[in-house]
């Protein structure tokens, strides 16, 4: 049976999305996981890869469920490193579980999914002249999404939330900051719904919703 593999910025296994993507596999292609934070600490990640002035910031998850704050430009060698030994194992498709922009990933024959690459240009189809709103986990990552769906020096009205600190209930807050500022909005980071009790199966969850 060929396998797949699935690459968190944090800690495998992903048992929050992991068995949403293994119903959609049916038992017909394994699925193999990796974390860039596979083995670290909760304080060696803090002492080695928290953001400094200036970095682009990501947040995900550890294997105990806690939140991480971490640097891209710190933790980008690292990915690699998780991807090549992917390929190196022969896994030919490999899926990113982050939407996070991160320039200059590459394989060498595999095919590498990287949702900033599908999410923006899907979210621009389907807005049809309808004004977008953001949600990200982080006030910090305001600028950075921003200019991932709208460009530089746009502006967009942007909410934080995170599904990995956050309930149900800062969730709904968060869109009611943004009710009468926007008409369609985005969830915008891997398992935005996975995480929250909204009494919903997370893959009924849309990442891009209207408002009502």
């Amino acid at each position: 049976m060929k396998n797949i593999g699935l690459i968190t910025i944090g800690q495998a296994p992903r048992q929050d999305v992991a068995p949403i993507i293994e119903k959609y596999l049916e038992g017909k292609t394994g699925l193999v996981q990796a974390g860039a934070l596979d083995g670290f600490t909760a304080e060696q990640v803090r002492e080695f890869y928290s953001p400094g002035p200036g970095e682009y910031v990501l947040t995900t998850r550890m294997a105990d469920g806690s939140a991480a704050v971490i640097s891209r430009e710190r933790i980008q060698s690292v990915l690699q490193g998780k991807i090549d030994a992917m390929e190196a194992a022969g896994i030919r498709t490999i899926l990113l579980a982050c939407t996070g922009v991160f320039p200059g990933l590459h394989t060498s024959v595999a095919h590498l999914i990287e949702p900033d690459r599908i999410i923006p240009p899907v979210v621009q189809a389907m807005l049809d002249g309808r004004r977008l709103g953001l949600i990200g986990p982080l006030p910090e990552q305001e600028d950075a999404m921003i200019e991932k769906f709208a460009g530089a020096g746009a502006r967009l009205p942007f909410a934080a939330a995170s599904p990995y600190t956050g309930t149900e209930a800062d969730f709904r807050a968060a869109a009611e900051r943004l009710s009468g500022h926007a008409d369609v909005l985005v969830l915008d980071v891997w398992d935005m719904w996975s995480s929250i009790d909204s009494g919903r199966p997370p893959q009924e969850c849309p990442p891009c919703c209207p408002m009502p």
